[in-house]
């Protein structure tokens, strides 16, 4: 049976992580806060300032494949530290022709959008499921219409820039119901729509938080098969942006980094007093809270769902490997078409 490896998040500012034997010590103004056997950790992510990992960790990290990640307090990338990249070069140099061979993206593509718009519509199909009295349940019924209006317009797009705005489209209508879906009734936990860079209001700083380490995620495992993560079907290339991860990332961004954050509101494990905001109208999360999601988080990342395409059950966290794997063998030409994951 196949197991994933923590994460690591280390959200102390100030902390230094060294290693001790066999196992990885964490200390902050000379005490011992936190301890950890070396070989259950997958990958360490350092959150916020002044976090330092020392030379012999580093040594160790490289040679057994564990990357350091440093990103600032609100998931934003920073740096990341990897060994050296493992794989078969020829996977790498059939993604890259592939990338280039408009045809040949723009069905990948493709793939992961149809994915992306039909996870979308099965969480507002679920919330009717579970609420059909609801307030809003007319406009949600009204806009899982016209998201199947949209799916079967995905496979007629003739371009990227077809697909993408078909993609926008899908996403705004997701979104201007996505408040109903919000069950307390606090004005400041309430959703108006989508915003980012920076995000203007408490559940979108969780979004962008979830949609930043979901992306982290994708990257790590893209790697481990071997593809290059900044390489990608959909997104724009740009120097430094992992175009490959966001693409993987989509199928992935409503049933599970949505989903987690509408329970964290629904449950009332967040509240409004654990955010800042600050003058620039950026909202934050609080140490504490990030701590809490970055939990809630690994939780979630090992519940289990059933794979559709390989028809077995597996923990969340292993599909994000799973379906790397799958776009792997794809690009080999061992499949067809790749087959996106698609949540029930």
């Amino acid at each position: 049976m196949k197991h994933i490896q923590n994460t690591l998040y280390v959200t102390q500012d100030g902390a230094f992580v060294h290693k001790d034997g066999e196992s990885i010590i964490i200390h902050h103004e000379h005490k011992k806060i936190a301890q950890f056997p070396m070989h259950a950790i997958g990958e360490i992510v350092c959150f916020g300032f002044g976090v330092t990992v020392s030379a012999p960790l580093t040594e160790h990290c490289a040679g057994a494949g564990v990357t350091v990640t440093y990103l600032n307090g609100n998931g934003r990338f920073l740096a990341r530290m990897v060994g050296p990249m493992h794989g078969n070069v020829l996977l790498r140099r059939r993604q890259y022709r592939d990338a280039d061979d408009k045809l040949r993206s723009l069905d990948i593509a493709r793939c992961c959008i149809a994915a992306k718009v039909s996870n979308q519509r099965n969480v507002l199909l679920r919330f009717l499921r579970n609420h059909a009295d609801a307030e809003g349940a007319a406009d949600v019924e009204s806009a899982i219409e016209k998201m199947a209006a949209v799916q079967r317009r995905i496979e007629n797009a003739g371009c990227h820039d077809s697909l993408r705005g078909i993609e926008g489209d899908s996403a705004e209508t997701y979104f201007s119901v996505l408040n109903y879906l919000i069950r307390v009734p606090d004005l400041e936990l309430k959703f108006d729509g989508r915003n980012r860079r920076p995000p203007l209001d408490r559940v979108n700083a969780l979004m962008s938080f979830a949609y930043s380490i979901l992306a982290l995620d994708m990257r790590s495992a893209l790697e481990s098969v071997g593809l290059d993560p900044y390489v990608g079907f959909l997104h724009v290339e740009r120097p430094g942006r992992p175009s490959l991860a966001l693409d993987m990332a989509e199928e992935f961004r409503a049933p599970f980094a949505d989903r987690l954050v509408l329970s964290l509101v629904n449950l009332k494990q967040v509240a409004p007093d654990d955010f800042t905001v600050q003058a620039s109208g950026e909202v934050e999360m609080k140490p504490d809270t990030r701590k809490l999601f970055l939990a809630a988080y690994q939780k979630r990342k090992r519940e289990t769902v059933r794979h559709p395409f390989l028809e077995e059950d597996m923990e969340i966290g292993l599909a994000f490997l799973a379906q790397a794997r799958l776009l792997a063998r794809h690009i080999r030409g061992d499949l067809d078409f790749y087959p996106a994951m698609l949540w029930r």
